[in-house]
């Protein structure tokens, strides 16, 4: 049908702009289908958080995310989007990369995830924040130096560095001596006061929220491949962090009357070296500079003399995570003790220290080196068949190995692993 002619007058052209100006359909004979009132389109949404890691569960949220402490909440309102057939879908996890460790879960605070359909039936905000939250706990092995770093700091690190210093740190089991223990890596990750969030009776308000840590499978390390961040960044990080001055080991040089810097690290408890004298004293006839020191809490100051050294040497234990601070192509020697020792131990720091950039000698001590041969018959199974004991647990594996013996090097056999050290700082 044709609505107007070219004999149209000029006034039916007006009316035709104005027409087409208000979008008004021009009057037909044709009937319009009746059409029928659409209900709004709700999308469905993808579950914010997370079970598929090994080592720790994680929610990432994003838009109107609500956190109420006192009750371990935390709301995402979300009018437009659902996830499931049910107006509330809700997840608990508990925020500490060690999620299979019963044990160090028991000291960590269980949190709920609630995705609401109803902004009404949702607590109101009483504090509103700009930058994106981080909550995490300081509960699990707080303490054990191994397990603030791989448990926590690293993946905090990892979580949190992307977001420059702008980001709000929330504190489930807060413990305020390690925030001071660790204070120079904190303030260099976020910008803003941590808030211990258990005791917050007020509802705080965030655009986005990252519930519990991203964390590598692997002790120690970051999978550069996974994350956009390697150990190595994290080591300049420290650096940053600690104001460490040494970037890398001394290179010798035939001739050079320079001598390397050797740092044997002391326990005070167990797996104490029991004839530490006269290693420094061997160790010194070689050409090394030789100190001795036992990792203290006071993480600067010890951060500054492992920094100052060249080869590091210690028993397997907690102290050795402070290879961190070593410079790059420094020289890290692990002692081993008795008893199948050596998986726990290439896997906690061995490795690691290759991601590090550092070279990784081992000694694993034999026998007669141990001083269970004092605590013990020959023939206990505790001497001859240390498998066994591993069947037990660990637990029982700890209480013998970890807990029971000092280590009596043989000079005449560590002898080649300090001399083997020196070949490689010419390299």
């Amino acid at each position: 049908m044709t609505y107007f002619s070219e004999k149209n007058t000029s006034s039916s052209q007006e009316t035709v702009k104005a027409m087409v100006a208000e979008k008004i359909e021009p009057v037909t004979d044709k009937e319009e289908p009746v059409t029928k009132k659409m209900e709004p389109v709700v999308e469905n949404m993808k579950p914010p958080c997370n079970f598929n890691e090994a080592k720790g569960d994680i929610c990432e949220i994003i838009g109107d995310v609500r956190i109420q402490g006192n009750s371990a909440s935390v709301f995402l309102v979300s009018p437009e989007m659902r996830i499931s057939e049910e107006n509330n879908s809700s997840w608990s996890m508990r925020p500490y990369a060690r999620k299979t460790d019963k044990t160090a879960l028991s000291n960590v605070r269980e949190w709920s995830v609630k995705s609401v359909w109803s902004r009404e039936e949702t607590p109101q905000c009483n504090k509103n924040h700009t930058v994106p939250a981080v909550l995490f706990s300081q509960g699990g092995y707080a303490g054990n130096h191994f397990h603030d770093f791989s448990d926590v700091l690293i993946p905090l690190y990892l979580t949190s560095r992307q977001y420059d210093g702008e980001v709000q740190f929330l504190i489930t089991n807060k413990q305020p001596w390690w925030i001071v223990k660790f204070w120079e890596i904190l303030k260099k990750l976020t910008k803003y006061e941590l808030i211990d969030i258990d005791k917050e009776e007020q509802i705080h308000c965030f655009p986005s929220a990252t519930v519990g840590l991203k964390r590598n499978l692997k002790e120690l390390t970051i999978d550069a491949s996974k994350y956009s961040y390697s150990m190595r960044d994290f080591r300049e990080f420290l650096r940053t962090s600690y104001s460490l001055k040494q970037a890398k080991a001394i290179k010798l040089r035939d001739g050079w009357r320079k001598r390397p810097s050797l740092l044997i690290i002391s326990r005070g408890r167990t797996r104490k070296f029991a004839n530490l004298r006269e290693i420094a004293r061997m160790a010194r006839s070689l050409g090394y500079r030789v100190s001795v020191a036992e990792a203290t809490k006071n993480v600067s100051k010890f951060a500054q003399m492992v920094n100052s050294c060249d080869v590091l040497m210690g028993v397997h234990g907690a102290g050795l995570t402070n290879i961190m601070f070593l410079p790059e192509n420094a020289i890290f020697i692990q002692v081993i003790p008795f008893g199948d020792v050596d998986w726990v131990a290439t896997n906690s720091f061995g490795e690691p220290s290759k991601d590090m950039n550092l070279k990784y000698l081992e000694y694993t001590i034999n026998k007669e080196e141990s001083t269970l041969v004092q605590q013990y018959p020959l023939d206990h199974v505790i001497l001859r068949d240390p498998s066994a004991i591993w069947k037990q647990g660990w637990g029982a594996f700890k209480s013998v190995y970890l807990d029971k013996q000092d280590v009596n090097i043989d000079l005449n056999r560590f002898r080649p692993t300090l001399l083997k050290a020196l070949e490689l700082l010419h390299q």
